[in-house]
């Protein structure tokens, strides 16, 4: 079984040259990703999002594709 979770997220640049991703599970639970470049924030985002999915399910107001093999 698989599942596909779009989920919107902002990246920005710190003052500190630092790339930030940021997105919102649902409201109180939120992920943060880090990285020198915005493809490795994007990824470190990636990996607390799984990880919040994991623990506290995905949201219902999310759209969710799943296949069954």
């Amino acid at each position: 079984m698989s599942r596909t979770v779009h989920v919107p997220y902002t990246i920005e640049q710190d003052e500190d040259g630092i790339w930030c991703a940021h997105a919102q599970l649902r409201p109180g639970v939120g992920a943060h990703g880090e990285g020198d470049d915005p493809e490795t924030a994007i990824a470190d985002l990636r990996e607390a999002l799984a990880l919040l999915i994991e623990e506290f399910g995905p949201p219902q107001e999310l759209e969710l594709t799943v296949s069954v093999a």
